[in-house]
């Protein structure tokens, strides 16, 4: 005979969950159950010895209750005289309270072990993200960043409360309710019970499959929308240039219109759920109690009896009602937490190798060997670039976009590994030392300084952990911004707002180069260090930079070729080689592409300044946006034709 109906293939997709799932699950046990941690385990042990207490307590109950009712009705027996109607039911009302108690203390014993388990996720987390390359930073959105730690982190809290404390203690509960019922009625209210709980537990599971795949769009789409939202409110200025509101309004919305569709549709869902459970919970709670009435009218049962039954079968419903609930919020915790655990798998790019040892600067020397490498394989920037640079010594690197300039102080500071030839500081491979040591002998003052959204002093101070007022201070007037400071109304615990919005763009550059003074590292890294400030000021920091680096290796990328004549030598970069280096003079003399750059330079300074201010002026301080999300700020993809 032909089958009629085939058996249906599994879903992919569905056992790719599954397999996520059990991944996701085994994750998070040793989080559960700490190894080394005694004391956490203790803990949990003795939060299971309190729930097992209290549902324990929970399914006696009842027992009480039947027997007030029995003495009221003139039935009672046994242990039901003892203690009298009026005992029975002080002893109902110490049940109730006692399994309420041990209740609570089952949260409060295993409150301190879930919150260290978030905390330590959170942390490990927190710092993964850090350790990962530069590479995925700039290619993912930090909304959407964001929104799988925080809901990583919430599904695993939903998880530890959920799993152990709900449907752990609801499978033992409704195991104790089956036996009370085979111990004092028969096997056909255990049947009813049972079929009741199976064909509830069924519909719910069957329907909540349903509802996860529709809460997964919505999730996307609110996602989506987040991500809209940030990536438009850190463009703020971007927006009101162009007069990009209504544009900006409209690609929000119509993110938003996806995630009322996918809401509408879960709440429908919702509703058929909840009716089909109430069908199903009372069609069960019924056929009991009829089985009740019947055998309390044939002089079987009691009326103690009748109101228990319908004690037991309401007390497996309120948990029942929440398991829907309860088991779609499980799986979306584990889809959540399977996003986070992805994130936590993904590799560093750049890390330490197992035999790396601290950098140790002796002069700050550094080579740059047949140095090859490419953001993309298929696009070489740098092309075979060798470049040694003294101790002390300061090179200046110039050339037009494109050439190179940038990318040389992402690798020095080891953003990413060369593909090809040798990095070296006083003759060591970057790769052969910890990045932690590397990155302590480096100060970098960057083209486009962004600070926290904290107080001027916490982003000067950033520069050395534990500095003190008179060194933040110094450090403020040496890069001159102190005296700006003493004139704002809270002076140096003025915030500066997301990103440092609050401030110029000259301010912020100074804020910046406080920074790296107070930091005093042996080598500099000076990235168009003053391309945001006016010409009075870039002379005063100027200034300021050439003491700075007295004794110091310096490295500077400029565009701005008046700000590198004093250099030691001047590298001129072009198309990922070196076209020319030397002095200033002697490039001049030479009459190649640098004598080229200064004369198109000397012609239009006034232009060129102009451009320079005009483009990176930051907005004032009572115009800047506070609105900005707390998820941090969006870090944009470098242009590969400014690398």
């Amino acid at each position: 005979m032909r089958r009629l109906s085939p058996t249906t293939a599994p879903d992919p997709a569905d056992l790719a969950e599954r397999q996520s799932a059990r991944r996701v699950l085994v994750r998070v046990a040793p989080y559960l159950w700490p190894r080394g941690e005694a004391w956490a385990r203790r803990r949990i042990v003795w939060a299971l010895v309190a729930l097992v207490a209290a549902k324990l307590i929970a399914v006696a109950t009842p027992l009480f209750f039947k027997g007030a009712v029995d003495m009221l009705a003139g039935e009672g027996t046994g242990w039901e005289l003892a203690l009298g109607a009026v005992g029975l039911t002080l002893a109902y009302g110490a049940a109730r309270l006692l399994n309420a108690g041990f209740q609570q203390l089952r949260d409060v014993i295993f409150v301190r072990v879930g919150q260290r388990a978030l905390r330590r996720i959170a942390l490990e987390t927190f710092r993964h993200i850090h350790a990962l390359s530069l590479r995925y930073h700039i290619t993912r959105k930090t909304g959407g960043l964001s929104r799988i730690i925080e809901r990583g982190v919430k599904g695993v809290d939903f998880l530890m409360r959920f799993l152990i404390f709900s449907i752990g203690p609801l499978a033992l509960e409704l195991a104790l309710i089956c036996a009370v019922f085979v111990w004092l009625f028969d096997l056909r209210y255990l049947a009813v019970v049972v079929v009741t709980i199976a064909l509830y537990v069924w519909f719910t599971f069957r329907v909540t499959e349903w509802r996860v795949k529709i809460r997964r769009i919505m999730n996307d789409q609110d996602t989506d929308a987040n991500q809209k939202a940030i990536d438009s409110l850190l463009n703020f200025e971007t927006v009101k240039y162009f007069n990009a509101e209504g544009r900006e309004a409209a690609r929000y919305d119509a993110a938003m219109e996806g995630y009322e569709a996918a809401a509408i549709r879960t709440n429908y869902s919702l509703a058929l759920l909840n009716f089909g459970q109430a069908l199903i919970i009372t069609a069960g709670l019924v056929a009991v109690m009829v089985m009740a009435a019947t055998g309390v009218q044939q002089g079987v049962l009691t009326v103690g009896d009748f109101v228990m039954v319908n004690a037991y079968m309401i007390q497996i419903t309120m948990p029942l009602n929440f398991l829907g609930t309860v088991y779609r919020e499980i799986r979306q915790a584990l889809v959540d937490m399977g996003a986070m655990f992805t994130l936590l798998d993904q590799p560093a790019e750049v890390r330490d190798s197992p035999d790396a040892r601290p950098l140790r600067v002796m002069g700050g020397a550094v080579e740059f060997d047949a140095v090859e490498f490419g953001y993309d394989a298929a696009r070489p920037i740098l092309k075979g670039l060798t470049l040694k640079v003294a101790p002390g010594q300061k090179v200046a690197i110039v050339g037009p976009s494109g050439a190179g300039k940038s990318t040389i102080g992402r690798l020095l500071f080891r953003f990413y590994d060369v593909t090809g030839g040798t990095l070296r500081i006083d003759g060591q491979d970057v790769r052969d030392v910890t990045q932690d040591s590397l990155h302590a002998v480096i100060g970098v003052v960057p083209q486009d300084t962004v600070l926290f959204n904290d107080t001027i002093r916490y982003n000067i101070a950033y520069g050395r952990d534990g500095a003190s007022k008179a060194e933040i201070e110094a450090a403020a007037r040496a890069a001159h911004i102190h005296d700006f400071i003493l004139s704002l109304p809270e002076g140096y615990e003025t915030r500066v707002g997301e990103r440092g919005l609050k401030l110029s763009g000259g301010e912020k550059q100074r804020v910046g180069i406080a920074r790296t003074l107070l930091k005093d590292p042996p080598i500099l890294l000076l990235d168009e260090a003053t391309s945001a400030l006016d010409s009075e000021t870039e002379r005063d920091i100027q200034g300021s930079l050439q003491r700075m680096g007295e004794g110091r290796t310096v490295l500077v990328i400029a565009h701005r070729l008046s700000t590198v004549v004093d250099a030691d030598v001047i590298v001129v970069l072009e198309n990922g080689r070196i076209a020319e280096q030397g002095r200033h003079e002697t490039l001049l003399a030479q009459g190649g592409r640098y004598a080229t750059m200064w004369r198109r330079q000397e012609t239009e300074p006034e232009a060129a300044e102009g451009a320079t201010e005009g483009a990176t002026e930051g907005v004032a301080a009572d115009s800047a946006p506070d609105a900005l999300s707390a998820a941090g700020a969006e870090m944009g993809e470098p242009d590969l034709a400014d690398r």
